[in-house]
């Protein structure tokens, strides 16, 4: 009989080893000289160390000065009895990997006492899927409550606008006088560039649902092309359209893709203030295609880069700061689609958007 107390006992003791090390929670077990003693997978993957590595090494190796100097002091005062309970405590705390990353997570502690020694296993839950759910639910909110907002403050900006215009488009065509049409002019310009503004405000808070569907890239950037050579010829800017393939087709909204590529045409003409060249080129790869919009102005200075796609940055003198942006809302509501930025000072700047083909149909 004991002969088989002891066989069910061992193979309790297996299915309860299998479980504990194919579960997603880390469990990490310590003893009270805070010496690692158990390291599951999913340890090894939250970490990023193996097993090897740690087993057998203090706790120090695993957790910053922080996080360790409060772990100590835990257990400190648990075996000295002024914490009676740490097995109802649960915590958030950032870890470092060991690759340098930083994750949130959650971790709880059992505590377990054998042979007069205590064991601690902490069981520590990734939360970085979670965190970013609650931001994007947060974000979305405050996205609906700015929505609100700049519907009402357009439309209390917009009908005088419109009458302004009106009324300076009026008297245009009546005042002689040189210096007073120069004023109405600029009034004009200002009403036009608020127009604009109103405009890009509600595309910025105020998205429309996309609208997807296949289409060729190819065809759209040469109309863009098209439209853009009049206008960079005044501005003494040779504008060069370039496709390795006569066609390549993607899936999405084909009104809002020709946005961003017409507001990196604007950025790249508006960089080139003396002239120079602006290059649009598409470069078809097994499953995805490359669009570069590249001028040789004087690149984006190491400070700007990182607000470049900030709603409201800008470095122009008219500018909104929400052409980029909004580029990027729209890009990031395309599964697959994705916008980078290489610039290099003196030398240029070149915009990558980067799309998927269209696996429906064969190209």
């Amino acid at each position: 009989m004991k002969s088989l107390d002891l066989n069910y006992r061992e193979d309790e003791l297996g299915i309860l080893r299998l479980a504990v090390e194919n579960t997603r929670e880390a469990f990490v077990t310590i003893d009270q000289d805070h010496k690692i003693l158990f390291f599951n997978r999913a340890a090894e993957e939250l970490f990023g160390f193996g097993r090897k590595e740690v087993l057998g090494e203090n706790l120090d190796v695993l957790l910053g000065e922080q996080c360790i100097k409060g772990h100590k002091e835990a257990v400190r005062r648990f075996l000295e009895g002024e914490k009676k309970n740490l097995t109802h405590d649960e915590r958030e705390i950032t870890i470092t990997r060991k690759d340098g990353k930083t994750i949130p997570v959650v971790f709880s502690f059992s505590v377990a006492q054998l042979n007069g020694r205590h064991y601690f296993t902490a069981i520590i839950r990734d939360i970085s899927e979670l965190k970013l759910c609650h931001d994007r639910v947060m974000r979305s909110e405050r996205l609906a409550e700015l929505g609100q907002l700049v519907t009402e403050i357009a439309h209390e900006i917009k009908n005088p606008l419109v009458l302004i215009g009106g009324f300076t488009r009026q008297l245009k065509k009546v005042v002689k006088d040189e210096k007073s049409l120069a004023k109405l002019v600029v009034i004009l310009e200002e009403v036009e560039r608020l127009e604009h503004l109103l405009n890009e405000l509600r595309e910025l808070y105020l998205p429309k649902e996309v609208d997807f569907s296949v289409f060729d890239v190819n065809t759209l950037l040469e109309e863009l092309y098209l439209l853009a050579i009049d206008d960079c010829k005044n501005r003494n800017i040779k504008i060069v359209f370039e496709s390795d393939a006569d066609e390549a087709l993607v899936e999405g909204d084909r009104e809002k893709i020709k946005q961003v590529f017409l507001n990196l045409i604007k950025n790249g003409v508006e960089a080139l203030e003396n002239g120079g060249v602006l290059r649009i080129e598409s470069r078809k790869h097994d499953n995805y295609v490359e669009i570069l919009v590249t001028d040789n102005g004087p690149g984006i200075p190491e400070k700007h880069q990182a607000k470049l796609f900030s709603p409201f940055f800008t470095t122009k003198k008219h500018g909104t700061g929400l052409g980029l942006s909004i580029s990027k809302r729209i890009i990031d509501q395309h599964p697959g689609f994705s916008i980078s930025l290489d610039t290099v000072k003196g030398k240029g700047t070149t915009f990558k958007v980067t799309m998927p083909l269209d696996d429906s149909v064969e190209q």
